[in-house]
């Protein structure tokens, strides 16, 4: 092999010098997409608010080029011949081609739209194809890019179903002050003035070995390398140093061994939780205030504000890393674990789980706000339950009255509620959470025509999965949440009592569209395994009511058989006075009625005087 073929290069270049025209393989042990909601929220949240905090309305689009960059990390391509391979940043690229397919249709219309098209896909010999050149992405990305929605097939991979999710969140995460004149100067910045390195080897072994190097070896200088060097440059040498540095090392590689750069989103949520005070104004001239430069430039930032944050000597500097980070990072890690893992119908961290399955990602600096160093373990469960419980009611309302959960939405509020919970004992903070719910306008009793849609399926999803395993536990059986939240091999979905089948019920409606309405009401939905609705999901609902018995308890309420000999379920629902019943048959007034028992179940699910009861012990 010769000096040629072994070089390797390195050079800075644009996202539109990167990916215009070009074409990237990823060889097929790499090919899965797994950036979650939160990598996502991250990466549009750090380019818009560094963009608005260059942009100035009275500025003309070729200012845009005096803009300071924007780096954005490193990519490692291997060149195969012709073909090069990404052995390192396919998460980055195809997050960044998602951002631009959904910036192409948000310019839909416009006169001064820009052309993004080359950046997403390229033309070479008359054969259109993606820039990300994976087979099984083809028909998602193409249905992505035409129609801005895709249907995940039953036989698309993961990463397709992944791929719809970050791109659907877009919507909700990109503000709204950069949807109107400040578009095109925005997507002229994301193309011209941000960079990636791009280090290119002419070898898969030269390729690799760049890529541990930059890893394992930990060559990288990111913005917590950058906080790290300051803090330690202010700790007293020797002895102080070296613990402040074995600590950071230790509590920062464990955080990282739990999730993709876990360690720096616990750096953002610490800082942001016990420190912000003001958050970016949502109007087009407002400028990134603490929250969102901590999101952006942490390290810059805490240099400039370390007096405010209490390190006026050596001393406060060590006890930054040697006690703070050390207890906030512990309970980061709790959170992170109990965000992922199985739980007891008991667990004061349950809902951490709940609201992290709803991709709920700003609950992490809510949980960490009221928590004070010194706090026993007790004292610490509860207000993470309270500050859970607090999220999961606040949830659920918004979801029953079609209302967005996303990080764009609510970020501002719950910015808010962060800085006003900070450090708060655990009686204040049950009150001054019940009092934020109790203010707010929609609840459980401001929509009695709560219905499945495409966008809120998932969440839906969700909300059933709760009704039916309260009525379980409350039965005196197994929780089976993460059963119903596909968390085992069997797959559940939402599923109609009444099969698509309009004909049946023309002595009701008139219409068929009347019916498909009312098909869709939450009343008239189940969660049932995938494989019992392929096989009876087309039956009438009389032959398929006596089935029901069988699965879940919500399910077999339905029928008759659910009613007898069942000592669990009667006691529970002469206990609560729940208004259940058995259905013969299953009329419109029977949705109706059945909806209106899943609101009185979910209004003692969420309730916010449980907040109150948790903060006296009971």
């Amino acid at each position: 092999m010769t000096d040629v073929e072994r070089s390797i290069e390195g050079v800075a270049k644009t996202v539109a010098g990167v990916l215009t025209n070009q074409k990237y393989a990823i060889d097929y042990y790499q090919r899965e997409y797994k950036w979650e909601s939160k990598q996502m929220a991250e990466l549009t949240a750090d380019l818009t608010t560094k963009f608005l905090d260059l942009y100035d309305p009275n500025h003309a689009r070729k200012d845009v080029a005096n803009y300071a960059g924007y780096y954005l990390g490193s990519i490692i391509i291997s060149q195969k011949g012709s073909e090069p391979y990404i052995v390192d940043g396919q998460q980055r690229l195809t997050s960044l081609t998602l951002l631009l397919t959904f910036l192409r249709r948000l310019q839909e219309n416009r006169h001064d739209k820009v052309d993004v098209d080359p950046l997403i896909f390229s033309e070479k010999y008359g054969d259109k194809s993606f820039n990300l050149d994976i087979p099984d992405r083809v028909d998602c990305m193409m249905a992505l890019f035409e129609d801005g929605t895709y249907e995940p097939k039953p036989d698309d991979p993961e990463s397709v179903t992944t791929l719809v999710t970050r791109y659907d969140e877009l919507d909700d995460l990109f503000p709204d002050e950069l949807r109107e004149d400040a578009l095109p100067y925005f997507i002229d910045w994301l193309k011209d003035r941000v960079q990636l390195v791009q280090i290119t080897a002419y070898a898969d072994d030269d390729a690799y070995a760049i890529f541990e190097t930059m890893n394992d070896r930990g060559l990288k200088l990111t913005p917590a390398d950058m906080l790290k060097g300051y803090l330690l440059a202010n700790t007293e040498d020797g002895s102080p140093r070296t613990k402040a540095n074995n600590m950071w090392r230790k509590r920062l590689r464990q955080l990282d061994d739990k999730a993709e750069e876990a360690s720096s989103d616990f750096l953002k949520t610490w800082l942001r939780s016990q420190y912000s005070t003001k958050i970016r104004e949502r109007r087009r001239d407002s400028r990134p205030q603490d929250w969102d430069r901590i999101g952006t430039e942490f390290h810059r930032w805490l240099r400039n504000d370390h007096e405010r944050v209490g390190l006026t000597s050596r001393q406060d500097y060590y006890d930054f890393i040697a006690v703070d980070l050390d207890f906030y990072s512990r309970q980061y890690e709790r959170i992170l674990d109990a965000a992922r893992g199985t739980f007891g119908p008991a667990s004061p961290l349950r809902y951490i789980r709940y609201n992290a399955d709803h991709r709920f990602t700003l609950q992490d600096q809510l949980l960490l706000a009221p928590l004070r160093v010194g706090d026993d373990v007790a004292t610490i469960d509860r207000k993470l339950e309270l500050v859970g419980r607090f999220v999961d009611i606040l949830i659920a309302w918004r979801v029953w009255n079609f209302r967005a959960t996303g990080y764009s939405t609510m970020q501002y509020a719950m910015f808010t509620v962060m800085r006003d919970i900070r450090g708060l004992d655990v009686g204040p903070l049950a009150t001054a959470l019940r009092d934020y719910l109790l203010k707010t306008d929609e609840n459980f009793d401001s929509n009695d025509d709560l219905a499945v849609h495409q966008q809120n399926r998932n969440q839906l999803h969700k909300v059933l999965a709760r009704i039916t395993d309260y009525t379980t536990v409350s039965s005196g059986h197994v929780p089976n949440y993460l059963e119903l939240t596909n968390g085992t091999k069997v797959k559940y979905e939402v599923e109609h009592v009444w099969a698509n089948r309009p004909e049946r019920h023309t002595d009701e409606f008139d219409h068929e569209a009347d019916f498909r309405r009312h098909r869709n009401r939450i009343g008239d939905l189940l969660l049932l395994p995938k494989q019992f609705n392929a096989s009876y999901g087309d039956d009438p609902y009389h032959e398929k009511r006596p089935r029901y018995f069988s699965q879940n308890l919500l399910a077999a309420s339905l029928d008759p058989q659910a009613y007898e000999k069942n000592p669990g379920f009667l006691s529970f629902v002469t206990s609560t006075g729940l208004p259940f019943k058995p259905y013969a048959e299953f009329k419109a007034s029977d949705v109706i009625e059945r909806g209106n028992l899943y609101r009185a179940i979910a209004k003692r699910i969420w309730n916010p005087d449980d907040l109150l009861a948790i903060a006296e012990g009971d």
